[in-house]
Formats: structure tokens, C-alpha cells, sequence
């Protein structure tokens, strides 16, 4: 089965910046999305950017300006540029992809890594 691989994640001031990377084990046939989401302690877990199969960006109001989301397909990886972080972006992001297997649709979530954001 696919696997994900994140790396990038770390201690950084704020206004800093750091780039997380999720390669996938494989060519993911049938991928709908790829991208990344976040749960803070005591929080839900929500979006923060995710690009689809056709390159299409959905990035909420609260990291638009701040993050963008790039892929590479051809090494099956995709990556988290975040840049002017704030504490408030402090928690465990978890890469995503979103695969459809005979038009159903799959999540498969990386092991999540820690990005802490001091003042």
C-alpha cells in the first residue's frame, strides 16, 4: 500500500520559514489530491492546503499569503512552503492524499510532524 514519508517539520522563531516535504512510495494511480493538514492540541484537525490532479490550489483564509503547496509528480512528492509563521501555526501537520480505488475515494495520512512557532 502507499505510504507517505513527511520531513521538514521543527522548532522555528516567528516570521521564520520552513518547507515540509511528503514523498509517496509510489506512483499514486487514481490520485484525487495531495496536501496537508493540521491539528493543534485541543483542536480539530483542519486544511491547510491541498493541490488536485489538475494543479488546482484550496488553501484557506487563515495560511493564504503565508503557504503555498507545489508538487513534483514525477517524485511523487509534494511540499509546504511556509513563510511569516506565527505561533498560532504551531501543531502536527499530517501530510494527505486523497486516492480514488474503483471510483472510491481513500485517505491515505503520513505519520505527522511537530512545527512549533515561538514568539
Amino acid at each position: 500500500q502507499v505510504h507517505l514519508v513527511e520531513s521538514g517539520g521543527g522548532l522555528v522563531q516567528a516570521g521564520g520559514s520552513l518547507r515540509l516535504s511528503c514523498a509517496a512510495s509510489e506512483t499514486i494511480f487514481g490520485l484525487n489530491a495531495m496536501g496537508w493538514y493540521r491539528q493543534a492540541p485541543g483542536k480539530e484537525r483542519e486544511l491547510v492546503a491541498t493541490v488536485n490532479s489538475l494543479g488546482a490550489t484550496n488553501i484557506p483564509d487563515s495560511v493564504k499569503g503565508r503557504f503555498s503547496i507545489s508538487r513534483d509528480n514525477a517524485k511523487n512528492t509534494v511540499y509546504l512552503q511556509m513563510n511569516n509563521l506565527k505561533p498560532e501555526d504551531t501543531a502536527v501537520y499530517y501530510c494527505n492524499v486523497n486516492q480514488l480505488k474503483s471510483g472510491r475515494p481513500y485517505d491515505v495520512w503520513g505519520q505527522g510532524t511537530q512545527v512549533t512557532v515561538s514568539s
